[in-house]
Order: structure tokens, then sequence, then C-alpha cells
């Protein structure tokens, strides 16, 4: 096994991996395998799978499908299918993913939330939406306030049904 890489990441050797120092907003709309291996500061969002090496320093807030952290993260890392701590891995600040794996040796000091998959789920919060609209969570607000989005409310909360929006996002694509 490589180095501070997981058994996840052997199963497909095309990682693009970024040494260098950077900072400000990182998005990539298409599935890619990123490994960050020098410093981050800012916004990550990436489809496919993320690691954080042994030797990177985030800071950021991390948004992803498969989150693997070898490094030090300082922020909010939010993995819509898992995050991974490998024993040299640290994070601190907030966890929120529907499966957690902590090698032994790993830190995390902060919250963990085990969120259930938002792709396995009926209903989405206006935070999830935002994510999955690749929006700020303002501007799904404004949309349900104003009926452009298929919403109801409860309990004060903005839902959103995941098939409408499908259905809603479809019917924006023809027109």
């Amino acid at each position: 096994m490589a180095l501070g890489r997981s058994k996840h990441e052997e199963q497909d050797p095309r990682w693009l991996e970024v040494d260098a120092t950077m900072t400000g907003t990182v998005v990539f709309k298409d599935p890619v395998n990123l490994q960050i291996n020098g410093q981050f500061e800012g916004s990550l969002q990436a489809k496919g799978r993320l690691s954080i090496g042994q030797r990177a320093q985030v800071k950021a807030t991390i948004q992803g499908e498969a989150v693997i952290i070898g490094g030090l993260v300082e922020g909010t890392v939010t993995a819509t299918y898992s995050v991974e701590l490998l024993s040299t891995g640290r994070v601190l600040g907030k966890v929120i993913t529907p499966s957690l794996v902590v090698q032994e040796g790993a830190v995390i000091n902060g919250t963990i939330e085990m969120a259930t998959s938002s792709h396995n789920r009926t209903w989405m919060t206006i935070e999830e939406l935002a994510r999955y609209l690749e929006v700020d969570a303002s501007t799904v607000t404004q949309w349900a306030q104003s009926g452009k989005l298929p919403a109801q409310r409860e309990n004060n909360q903005w839902q959103f049904n995941r098939s409408k929006i499908e259905e809603w996002l479809a019917q924006e694509k023809v027109k």
C-alpha cells in the first residue's frame, strides 16, 4: 500500500496530486480523484474522492463525496458517502458524514455529525439542496419563497422532495 493512501485509493491509481500552497475556492464539478499534499486555505468542493496527504495542512470548508484525511484539516468536512481518517490524520473542527472510519492514532478535536446520506433520503434541507444545486443557501431560500422551487414548510423550515426537485431540474434544462 502506498504511504498515506487508504485501501480505497489503491483501486484507481489515477490521482490528480497538488503539491502547492493555494488559497481560495476550488470547485470540481466533474468527478475527480484529488490529493492535496501542500497547504490549502479556503473552500474546497470535489465530486469523487478527495485525499488530504500526510504532510498537507488544510484550513478549509471541505465538501466531497469520499474524503480521506492523512494530514491536518482545520474546518468543516462534509462528505456525502464517507470520511476516513488515517492514523496520521488530524481534524480540528466538524465532520459531517453518514460513514466514518477512524484508524488508531487519528485525532478529531471537534464535533461529529453522522448524517443520513442525502442520496438515500426523500427530503432535503436548504443546506443539502444548496450543495446539490451548487448555489448559496440564501438563493435556495429565495427560490422557495418565490415559488420557483417545489418546496413545503414544516415546523417553520423549508423541505424539498428529492423526486420533485429532480423533475424541476429536468424541466429547467428543457427551457
